[in-house]
């Protein structure tokens, strides 16, 4: 099976990369063959040997969600972000960026008493930053915030029963 792969670098390079097969030793870089030899020596760290070269690499940063990396080859520090065929199809079709949709309010999971508010007007807050405490069937339930932003609105206060799915924050 064959993995194809296209990386860009920070410095504005993209290269198209073709792996033969799972263990990743041989393929095509800009349609030139490579073979190389790459050993673990920690989980962040690889000595790869590529031409009879020896490379250090070590892995800086990993973000397999956005698919950026930054590591660092003999010392030399590169950042990279990775597209697959899969993530090529979904920009040609342009839905590459549907999971960025901002999210606008928060609503309440369960039907429930606002027992604490955290935040107020104008606060800005961090994903998972608590936002309130909801009491329901006798228990106190810490809700966070679903992303990062400033508080718009406070559609409740403190000592109200609300509905399941009723809002009680807004966003800007």
């Amino acid at each position: 099976m064959t993995q194809e792969l296209t990386v860009h670098s920070s410095k504005g390079k993209s290269h198209k990369v073709q792996f033969e097969d799972a263990t990743f030793q041989k393929g095509t870089i800009d349609e030139q063959s490579f073979e190389w030899q790459i050993e673990s020596i920690d989980s962040r760290t690889f000595h790869a040997i590529k031409n009879n070269k020896s490379y250090r690499i070590e892995v800086l940063n990993a973000n397999p969600k956005t698919k950026a990396y930054s590591i660092k080859v003999n010392g030399k520090k590169i950042d990279l972000t990775i597209e697959d065929q899969f993530d090529q199809l979904l920009h040609r079709l342009g839905l590459d960026n549907l999971d960025s949709a901002k999210i606008s309010e928060m609503k309440a999971p369960m039907p429930g008493l606002v027992l604490n508010i955290n935040v107020a007007v104008g606060d800005t807050v961090a994903a998972n930053d608590a936002i309130m405490v909801l009491e329901a069937m006798k228990m106190e339930n810490v809700l966070k915030s679903p992303t990062e932003g400033i508080i718009k609105s406070i559609e409740v206060e403190k000592g109200v029963a609300v509905e399941k799915n009723q809002v009680l924050i807004t966003f800007e």
